[in-house]
């Protein structure tokens, strides 16, 4: 018997739900660190208007003074808090099936509700379902993942992401989160490029001041290090003779393999302070898409993920969606939706790095 247009939405339903729990090819996750990280750490945020807003401290304003006996002291009002903005956006990936479509898979639809549908159908169906509602699930998060790298600039309901938030050019005159960097120098980042390789242990001096960038400024040291394939093999080379990298030995009778060029998957097995560096395969493809001026393989970036935050509006988070079909096409909608922003609260917390 027929599937009815209910059946198939609660069918499609379920396998969209399933394939947003789980995660069949692994592979895809593995290859998209930033997104990976962005969303294990993700912090909803109660949507108001059109911005997500961050608090910032910017000075103590402090008026300590020194004094003597009965001399006279002053008093200021502090001023210490600034507001940065960021908005947020809407995004959309979705399939349809048409009956046609359907028809050439063994599938018959019918508006009459009392039919039920045969097992050979159900299978037909849970198959179609399965590989449409995967592919859904995985160029959502390709594009996205896209999106988060890039500047904001590629579409005009894009979000900003990392290519502003931590900028290659932090000092001209840029609004970020409603800020100009170039007034607000404790609005920037720290940018070093066009490192030379040519001469031996120069790569790694420069990270190392880009490091205390970070720490000195932005307070804290950065806990995540993300690079492309030519910033990892130039540092590979210059760190191979000036860097006693650090060994994890195991407590187990397990002999340890001490091999720097293996490392499992994007865990490159190399480190930097301590902090993994972790290798990013979209910065090649963003490559390929864009021509930046400055090629994403040849970038570093040394972030403090609690002051990077994937800021998803609560209640609009990756939603599954059936749109009802429309009276003059015979096709089935299923979508899914989110509303985000990609937030800093310290950009003097982050560095980016690139070589000649």
């Amino acid at each position: 018997m027929p599937f009815t247009s209910e059946q198939l939405q609660y069918a499609g339903t379920a396998a969209i739900n399933y394939f947003l729990r789980n995660d069949p090819i692994d592979q895809v996750n593995v290859a998209r660190p930033l997104i990976k990280k962005l969303m294990e750490e993700k912090k909803p945020y109660i949507g108001g208007l059109q911005y997500v807003v961050e608090q910032l401290r910017y000075s103590n304003d402090s008026n300590f003074q020194s004094y003597f006996g009965d001399t006279q002291v002053t008093y200021n009002r502090k001023r210490t808090l600034q507001q940065v903005k960021y908005t947020w956006g809407s995004f959309h990936d979705g399939f349809g099936l048409n009956e046609d479509e359907l028809t050439q898979n063994g599938i018959v639809m019918t508006d009459d509700k009392s039919n039920v549908p045969s097992e050979a159908e159900k299978v037909q169906l849970t198959n179609l379902l399965q590989e449409n509602s995967e592919t859904l699930k995985l160029g959502f998060q390709e594009n996205f993942d896209y999106m988060l790298h890039l500047d904001g600039t590629q579409s005009a309901t894009n979000i900003p992401g990392l290519d502003l938030l931590v900028s290659t050019v932090p000092t001209t005159s840029q609004v970020v989160g409603g800020l100009d960097q170039s007034i607000y120098t404790w609005w920037q980042n720290t940018a070093i490029t066009g490192i030379s390789t040519t001469t031996a242990g120069n790569l790694t001096q420069q990270m190392e001041i880009g490091w205390r960038d970070c720490t000195r400024y932005g307070g804290m040291a950065p806990n995540y290090i993300l690079v492309g394939e030519l910033f990892l093999d130039a540092y590979r080379l210059d760190a191979k003779n000036t860097i006693n990298r650090t060994v994890y030995m195991k407590d187990d009778a397990e002999p340890t393999k001490l091999d720097a060029s293996v490392g499992e998957g994007i865990r490159t097995g190399m480190y930097f302070k301590n902090v993994e560096i972790i290798w990013d395969p979209v910065m090649t493809v963003l490559d390929g898409l864009y021509a930046p001026a400055i090629p994403w393989e040849k970038r570093c970036y040394f972030l403090n993920t609690k002051f990077l935050k994937l800021r998803p509006i609560q209640g609009h988070w990756m939603i599954n969606r059936t749109p009802p079909r429309v009276y003059d096409r015979y096709v089935h909608y299923f979508a899914l939706t989110a509303k985000a922003a990609l937030t800093t609260g310290k950009r003097n917390a982050h560095a980016v790095l690139s070589i000649q």
